[in-house]
């Protein structure tokens, strides 16, 4: 890397990567990460500050003008970041779902950081070939890898793999019949699903109008129900519209929920419905084999998401579709590789252009532990789980409203109504020793 002179001839040079000084502030960074882990059961889970707590009080309105020493800038962070922090991976942390963090992943994100990776091939060949190892853990048919006719890719978010996919398959209708307009077009989730579709919906241009939210309940353990699937599409094909897209989730933020994706699809097909699974949560314990079975029926899906060890994966039936739908060729980015198409071009995959070196990150993992390890950890996480839920079932006062499947319980004091469990979610989450995350399930909460 250059170095930038400064406007005095007598000032030393400023050099933003000199290597000595990089090896002794990466070690002392490294140990306040580590002290920070060592340390992270004895803090608050959640933030005891109030909103504006840091531009009120803490830190001047203008970036400082000369450098300030490494140790200061740790000791700012100690006392004035880490007080509006909510600890994520704290043992006290039960909201949510919880983050992934290993040694192999700092690893990797050291590494892919530290190289001028974009243009690179190594960066699109490793990811190509992380996506196709993940495949074949979770047995997702051929077609879904690169010796298919799809393939996987990493994602920044699971939103957008929602919106790529949303948009490769509204393009998908409108091509297939001239007659087809996009406020024709009606897409399909139930009420279990993420509200990050309602939000990829109103960027692919589809109204809220045009989202059929279908209602779920005990009776199908808040799965969404394929015969209300089928009345639903039947009534909006009588009506002269188009339905376009299907969301089905395999393990739903509220309950945990896992919709029948068979039997989804067997009813999407009939009306050329675009099928897309998202597990984001509940999908990586499917590389464990004893819960596959949550999956069967993938192979009729058009796509599938799920977040792995914090990397968000999007396997697609056909590529050519997505590719279709966002591919751009500029004269600055044209090349004889991906004119001749012997190579995977993820530009076309994604709305950006640009991409992180996520891969770097699963491939450290995957090398550093293996899968033995990496399954054995999910079936930990889950044991946890059902230690938890036997005690729950066990005690009169409590109620456990829908099937843990994974890793979470949903429960609540049997009797006493929304109102006082609320209160003593908030009491307890008030203590700073624990925290935990309410949800509305039919009428219980």
């Amino acid at each position: 890397m250059g170095s930038l002179e400064t406007t005095s001839p007598s000032s030393p040079l400023f050099n933003p990567l000199d290597l000595d000084d990089f090896r002794t502030q990466a070690h002392k960074a490294v140990d306040f990460i580590a002290d920070y882990y060592a340390s992270i059961e004895s803090r608050p889970v959640l933030p005891r500050v109030d909103p504006g707590y840091l531009r009120k009080t803490l830190l001047p309105p203008t970036p400082p003008t000369k450098p300030t020493p490494l140790d200061s800038i740790l000791s700012e962070i100690e006392t004035h970041i880490m007080p509006g922090m909510t600890h994520w991976l704290s043992p006290n942390f039960f909201a949510y779902f919880p983050a992934t963090v290993s040694t192999a992943g700092f690893l990797g994100e050291m590494l892919s950081s530290s190289f001028n990776w974009l243009a690179s091939p190594a960066a699109t060949e490793l990811e190509s070939i992380i996506m196709d190892w993940l495949a074949s853990l979770l047995k997702l048919p051929q077609q879904f890898t690169f010796s298919g006719s799809g393939g996987g890719f990493l994602q920044g978010t699971t939103s957008e793999a929602i919106l790529c996919t949303l948009v490769a398959a509204r393009e998908r209708a409108i091509e297939k019949s001239s007659s087809v307009i996009i406020q024709k077009l009606v897409v399909y989730v139930s009420d279990q699903t993420h509200s990050t579709f309602a939000k990829a919906c109103k960027i692919a241009g589809i109204s809220p109008s045009d989202i059929r939210t279908i209602p779920t309940s005990a009776d199908t353990e808040f799965a969404l129900s394929p015969e209300l699937l089928k009345r639903q599409m039947e009534a909006d094909v009588a009506a002269g519209l188009v339905p376009l897209y299907l969301c089905a989730t395999v393990g739903t933020t509220s309950s945990n929920a896992v919709d029948p994706v068979g039997g989804l699809a067997d009813v999407a097909r009939d009306h050329g419905v675009w099928v897309h699974v998202d597990a984001a949560y509940a999908g990586s314990a499917c590389i464990c084999p004893e819960f596959r079975q949550y999956l069967d029926g993938v192979e009729r899906m058009d796509s599938l998401s799920l977040s792995y060890l914090d990397c968000f994966c999007l396997w697609v039936h056909n590529r050519d579709s997505l590719i279709s739908a966002l591919a751009t060729d500029p004269e600055y980015l044209k090349n004889r590789p991906s004119e001749s198409g012997s190579v995977v071009d993820y530009k076309d995959w994604q709305v950006g252009l640009g991409r992180w070196f996520q891969a770097l990150r699963l491939w450290m993992v995957f090398k550093m532990y293996g899968v033995m390890n990496l399954q054995s950890h999910i079936r930990s996480d889950v044991g946890l789980a059902r230690m938890f839920e036997g005690p729950m079932r066990g005690d009169r006062r409590f109620e456990v409203v829908v099937p843990r499947w994974f890793g979470l319980v949903c429960f609540w004091l049997r009797g006493v109504g929304e109102g006082v469990n609320r209160r003593v979610l908030e009491e307890v989450n008030r203590t700073g020793r624990v925290y935990m995350t309410h949800t509305v399930v039919g009428e219980s909460t």
